[in-house]
């Protein structure tokens, strides 16, 4: 999912509707870090994040650094 360019509210109707839902996204992701299950969300979320660095990352930089990626 890369980046969308910038809209103005009135220029699409969509919009509010998905602001909405981002908005409503990070009271949840809120309110569950303050909750009983706080820990298993976050081991959840790391590994769930791990997962979408790795399988971004290009073929043959698994080992690298960033900042050696940065050097090549």
């Amino acid at each position: 999912m890369g980046l969308l360019p910038a809209r103005t509210v009135d220029a699409d109707p969509d919009l509010g509707g998905e602001r909405a839902m981002i908005y409503g996204a990070l009271i949840w992701i809120a309110d569950k870090l303050k909750s009983e299950d706080n820990e298993q969300a976050r081991e959840l979320w790391a590994g769930k994040g791990k997962e979408a660095f790795e399988a971004e990352r290009p073929a043959g930089a698994q080992g690298r650094t960033r900042a050696s990626q940065d050097r090549a």
